[in-house]
């Protein structure tokens, strides 16, 4: 016993050392205004961990974005979708820092990149300089904050990775936020976690009654159990500047004084963030929007988030013994709620057993799936299910209700379409697309080889074979045929496409390609004269936009500009 002590001393030292040597004076905010945030890292989103800080920027686009440590631009990526525009930075310590949802670069970059998407004559673009390139000293303005890709309002995402490319917290490399607000317990739960377990006389899981003490802290009425269960919280941190519900930095759980479980949002990496549908009921967030975090660990769940477990963080209950459970929440700057559950060992008796749906179909985790009706075959890979799930599974037609959205899929699965009944004019306008809200067809990236259509998916529900012989829509904004244009700084239109979505556009300036920036979300699109493509006065302009199944339409007009 006191071999283990010392060993568990000397490791958690070892830790305490290992943290200390982080760099915490190294960098500095990449604002220059207050730092308020709207995501905080390790944040619970869909699919994935937010690898990240999400700084907000007043409402505003076009704030001085400033590299926070001397370094080198290792990597520029733009695309219409995730992180937009963004940057990388590596720096001589080994970190990179990472810069995100921008609206333009710094005059250097932003020629270095638009000159290569003219030649590659295209807006998405993934850039690799060469070492000593572009080099850039703290302080330097790199850019500049916006709202491109994926982002739902101006904001920076700001992030620090180690030198294998995993994100790490800022905040324990010194990246002062106000805080002194504790978490917020929305609910607590507990699982029975066993066919011989119960709480309360019921499987199912039970939300907990919150007693509010007045410490601050919580305490539940007490609950009768017995087997092994285990519990859950929905929680969430306000920092003292804004009013977002955001994630939270630690969780631990105690039986009787004795630590059985850490969850901590140190640092990930990118091959683990979609196991964050492991972390949390996933069947329960589909149904309520509201993210329950398990502080148990079931199987097919390697997540390094985890520390201090002991038995998976399952609590082991007796019959006719009590525990004390402490659940203890806190943000980086250790303001805490703490939650008391007391449990007594009761033996189960007249428990109401959950029920299991039994269909003729059952998916194995660690086999592979195969179905296959009515011109329709699935195909369901080993290791995309976390657990044995009986699927429901129905074909209509060219149509397949496939199970429901409440199970998750850690890989693609594969769903077939046979079309040799078509002839080549109809599949050229067909696609594969899923049901989605008010029984709209969402597209799914179509594979076509000759008679058998493949998507593949990491979503289950209803998909089927629709037809798209409507071309995109080109709305001009702010041109008209033969108009003088030399006072305007840019050239707007907006895309659409209500059938497979638009995939492609292309514009181009009496024959030459001209660049032109599309944001989805708005669908529009924008062309800078800055860049001096042109050189007369009257100008032809053309733009095609092509959708997701060839359908394509043209626009072509004739405007004036004084160079």
């Amino acid at each position: 016993m006191r071999t283990f002590i010392i060993l568990l001393v000397f490791i958690q030292s070892l830790s305490v050392f290992s943290q200390a040597k982080l760099p915490v004076d190294y960098f500095t905010n990449p604002l220059d205004i207050p730092m308020v945030i709207s995501g905080t890292f390790g944040e619970l989103r869909s699919n994935h961990f937010h690898s990240g800080l999400d700084i907000k920027t007043q409402k505003r686009e076009g704030l001085k974005v400033y590299a926070t440590a001397a370094g080198q631009i290792s990597r520029i990526k733009i695309s219409h979708y995730g992180y937009g525009k963004a940057l990388y930075v590596q720096h001589p310590n080994g970190y990179t820092t990472v810069y995100a949802h921008l609206k333009k670069f710094a005059p250097e970059i932003e020629a270095y990149v638009k000159k290569r998407q003219y030649a590659k004559e295209s807006y998405e673009i993934e850039l690799f300089p060469k070492a000593g390139s572009l080099t850039v000293k703290q302080g330097d303005i790199i850019a500049y904050s916006g709202n491109s890709g994926g982002s739902g309002g101006p904001h920076l995402h700001f992030e620090i990775r180690d030198n294998k490319s995993r994100p790490m917290n800022p905040l324990d490399f010194g990246i002062e936020i106000k805080d002194t607000k504790k978490p917020i317990i929305s609910s607590v739960w507990a699982y029975s976690l066993h066919d011989s377990a119960h709480i309360n006389q019921n499987q199912k899981p039970q939300k907990l009654r919150l007693i509010p003490q007045k410490d601050g802290s919580y305490k539940t009425a007490q609950i009768k159990a017995s087997g092994k269960i285990g519990f859950g919280v929905v929680t969430s941190d306000q920092q003292d500047l804004a009013y977002n519900k955001n994630g939270i930095y630690n969780i631990t759980t105690e039986i009787n004084g004795e630590k059985n479980f850490e969850l901590s949002m140190k640092r990930f990496s990118f091959a683990e963030t979609r196991y964050i549908n492991r972390l949390i009921d996933y069947s329960f967030f589909k149904r309520y929007k509201s993210r329950i975090s398990k502080l148990f660990i079931e199987k097919n769940n390697p997540l390094s988030i985890y520390s201090n477990v002991i038995d998976n963080g399952i609590v082991p209950i007796s019959d006719s013994l009590s525990y004390s459970i402490c659940i203890t929440i806190k943000d980086f700057k250790n303001n805490s709620t703490v939650i008391k559950i007391p449990v007594e060992g009761v033996p189960a008796k007249d428990v109401i057993k959950s029920k299991k749906n039994i269909t003729n179909y059952i998916a194995r985790a660690n086999h592979n799936f195969v179905y296959s009706k009515n011109d329709i075959d699935v195909y369901i890979p080993k290791g995309a299910l976390y657990e044995d799930v009986y699927l429901n599974i129905e074909t209509q037609g060219e149509t397949i209700k496939l199970h429901n959205n409440r199970t998750p899929l850690h890989k693609n699965m594969t769903i077939a379409f046979d079309v040799s009944k078509y002839n080549d004019a109809d599949k050229k306008q067909l696609y594969i697309g899923r049901l989605g809200y008010k029984g709209i067809p969402l597209h799914s990236k179509t594979n076509k080889r000759e008679n058998r259509f493949t998507t593949y998916t990491r979503n289950f529900g209803t998909y089927s074979l629709f037809t798209d012989s409507i071309p995109p829509i080109i709305k001009p904004i702010n041109i008209t045929p033969k108009k003088w244009m030399s006072k305007s700084r840019y050239l707007k239109f907006k895309i659409d496409d209500k059938g497979s979505g638009v995939k492609n556009y292309r514009a181009t300036i009496n024959g030459a390609y001209i660049l032109m920036e599309y944001d989805y979300k708005t669908g529009m699109l924008v062309y800078d004269f800055n860049d001096k493509i042109i050189s007369g006065t009257e100008n032809n302009f053309k733009l095609i936009v092509l959708d997701n199944v060839g359908n394509n339409t043209t626009f072509e007009t004739t405007f004036f500009r004084k160079q």
